[in-house]
């Protein structure tokens, strides 16, 4: 399940408190709270299919917290939703007829690790969509550039594994049709490198 329902917000500390607590040289690190990259009030968030118990009311306005740890939705009924950033397949800004947003796949099955097994297919390759509504419309890159950030700090586990299976695979540019942002939306900063790389033009390797 990707949304977890909560009713508090997780702990977390801002850059500049974890700065200072890392420069006290604590006697842990891993007892820092996660950061928090960006907060942005008056959200509002669609999630398709819905969830049973995340009303319309609850996704009608809240505040969204990008943590390092989870992405979280608090809303100003006293309900949220956090969500893994392994969860998230794809972001992406979208500037469509619907509004300006981010846009959100989900990968709602029960295999991600320390989920229960799916019992048959169709449960493994569930999907849910969610799309976060800023009041302010300016909110969007500064959201996308936090999410993003978040997101490569939590790298698919699975994804290493196909790509060291794949190592003798060749693969043809020539076979692949790159984004050219005709469909109102923009890339994650990997489809971003992954465009450049098909491309032939930014991509540039140390």
């Amino acid at each position: 399940m990707a949304f977890v329902l909560i009713d508090t917000l997780p702990k977390f500390i801002s850059a500049e408190e974890h700065r200072n607590l890392v420069a006290s040289t604590p006697a842990s690190f891993a007892d820092i709270p996660p950061v928090l990259r960006h907060k942005e009030d008056n959200v509002s968030v669609t999630i398709d299919p819905p969830l049973d118990a995340f009303s319309a009311e609850d996704a009608a306005n809240g505040s969204l917290y990008v943590i390092e740890s989870h992405l979280v939705f608090m809303s100003s009924t006293g309900r949220g939703f956090q969500v893994e950033y392994p969860k998230i397949t794809l972001h992406a800004v979208s500037r469509g007829e619907s509004g300006p947003s981010i846009y959100c796949q989900l990968d709602d099955g029960a295999n991600a690790a320390g989920d229960e097994q799916p019992q048959n297919e169709e449960e493994d390759l569930a999907m849910r969509e969610l799309s976060i509504i800023p009041k302010d419309a300016s909110a969007l890159e500064p959201i996308f550039e936090a999410l993003s950030y978040c997101a490569s700090l939590h790298p698919d586990p699975h994804a290493e594994d196909e790509m060291e299976d794949d190592d003798d695979a060749f693969v043809d540019p020539g076979e692949f049709e790159t984004f050219n942002g005709d469909h109102d939306q923009e890339l994650s900063e990997v489809g971003r490198v992954r465009s450049d790389f098909l491309n032939n033009s930014r991509f540039a390797p140390y």
